[in-house]
């Protein structure tokens, strides 16, 4: 496996102060279990050898997803722990004040490999503090997923375009095939991503730019009410009660077992639909981000890679280096999670490795990103080349949870405590009015956010 970090090109830029060759010592690095287990075999595996060519002894550990939060704070509250933790979700934030300020790897990373992506910097950088964080390495694209057959029995073959769509054609489907829609109303991770992306493509936000609750205010406040409206109809048009008990498997499950018509996810559930049930598989398609009622379109990135630093670290200097190598052979990243994975730096080049299938002319990671979703290298067999071009432009049509703004600690709260998924599903329950819902929404968020300035971090 080539390590082109550190070799020719390091040797061709000249030294740098991230780039000290032979630091020694243990490297121990926190990862989540990656939903795509291959990725966890290659990252192992090139840990390893990385560790090799420095000289320095590397130990990965791995934890579910949903143990990571209450992994990384007991590490960082008693101090001590790993010396590189990877982030998936949006909390990062949160933790600070316990962590390195990384804007030298981040400029080092700009000055290598040209402009990252601007909602991978909104889940690393605080404006408030000037602080970066976290480095984001990489990200996910949360694209719809599809079942063409019944679409296509409904008239529309190449899926939907708008929102409205799964009101017009997904009710058809639920009513005249049985098959429901699947996008929760329940305190879980899709939820939450479904509901956003719902407001922002109508044209709405928790909060503007500057961190400032505008989701009961003026114009924002009229196009949530909007936003939550058309949830309560498609519920009633195209859903069933079960979704308002859902888990984060709960949208995979359903598609996996033929009871969706469609959801908004990564390409995982395609992934392991491709394994154990293949007919699904071949009938799943996929959409980019789905339109509002004035042509915007938003999807929030499924999984963000946000490398962390904490001030109880042993090994700084490795894990700089380790995270700047890892974003330039990314490629190999995104290979081994079998395009799970994008980069968010496509200026790149490509590293180049002899276990992937040869694409010609793929000179950086954007070359790479639209050959490898041009025609999927791990479709099975008699799957037709192409399904995966919608998600080739994914990073124009893509933002994140604290849209327009940053994910700031008060954003990742919110999205935590499950604020949004909570006021769409009172309102579609009939629990609250829909302004009351929002207005509730409001309350709940303003106090958190008010309890993160006190701290100086919003």
């Amino acid at each position: 496996m080539k390590l082109v970090g550190v070799s020719a090109v390091a040797a061709a830029a000249g030294p740098t102060l991230l780039r000290a060759q032979g630091q020694g010592g243990t490297l121990r690095i926190l990862q989540w279990s990656h939903f795509v287990p291959s990725y966890d075999t290659w990252f192992d595996r090139y840990a390893q050898q990385w560790g090799a060519v420095n000289g320095v002894n590397v130990v990965v550990d791995h934890v579910n997803l949903a143990d990571l939060p209450a992994t990384v704070a007991a590490q960082l509250s008693a101090g001590s722990g790993h010396d590189l933790i990877e982030i998936v979700g949006a909390e990062a934030g949160a933790f600070e004040p316990s962590l390195l300020d990384l804007a030298d790897v981040n400029q080092e990373a700009a000055n290598r490999f040209g402009p990252q992506l601007d909602m991978s910097r909104r889940y690393s950088y605080n404006p408030v503090t000037n602080k970066y964080y976290g480095f984001c390495v990489g990200w996910t694209i949360d694209p719809a997923n599809y079942r063409r057959s019944l679409w296509e029995q409904a008239g529309m073959p190449d899926g939907p375009t708008t929102w409205q769509d799964l009101i017009d054609i997904g009710g058809r489907i639920r009513d005249e095939q049985g098959v429901q829609l699947g996008i929760g109303l329940a305190q879980e991770l899709d939820s939450n991503m479904a509901h956003r992306a719902i407001l922002y493509s109508f044209d709405s936000a928790l909060q503007d730019a500057d961190g400032n609750i505008v989701i009961d205010q003026g114009e924002h406040f009229e196009r949530a009410i909007e936003a939550v409206n058309f949830m309560k109809e498609l519920y009633e048009a195209a859903m069933t009660p079960e979704v308002f008990a859902w888990n984060a498997a709960s949208n995979n499950q359903a598609l996996l077992a033929g009871r969706a018509s469609y959801i908004l996810n990564s390409i995982s559930a395609y992934r392991s639909a491709q394994e154990d049930v293949p007919d699904i598989a071949k009938d799943v398609y996929f959409g980019p981000a789905l339109q509002g009622p004035r042509g915007t379109s938003y999807s929030n990135a499924h999984v963000i890679y946000n490398y962390i630093v904490p001030q109880h670290s042993q090994n700084v200097d490795a894990a700089k280096q380790f995270m700047l190598d890892l974003a330039e052979n990314y490629d190999q990243a995104m290979y081994a999670s079998k395009l799970y994975n994008s980069p968010s730096f496509f200026t790149s080049p490509v590293s180049g490795n002899s276990e992937f299938p040869s694409v010609p002319g793929a000179g950086t990671f954007a070359d790479l990103h639209q050959a490898w979703f041009s025609d999927d290298p791990f479709r099975l067999e008699g799957e037709p080349e192409g399904k995966l071009r919608p998600l080739m432009n994914a990073e124009q049509w893509t933002t994140n949870v604290g849209h327009p703004g940053v994910t700031s600690p008060a954003v990742a709260e919110v999205f935590n405590t499950f604020v949004i998924p909570n006021m769409f599903a009172r309102a579609v329950r009939g629990d609250q009015t829909v302004e009351e819902a929002i207005r509730t929404a409001a309350a709940e968020s303003r106090a958190v956010f008010d309890a993160w300035r006190t701290r100086g971090l919003v």
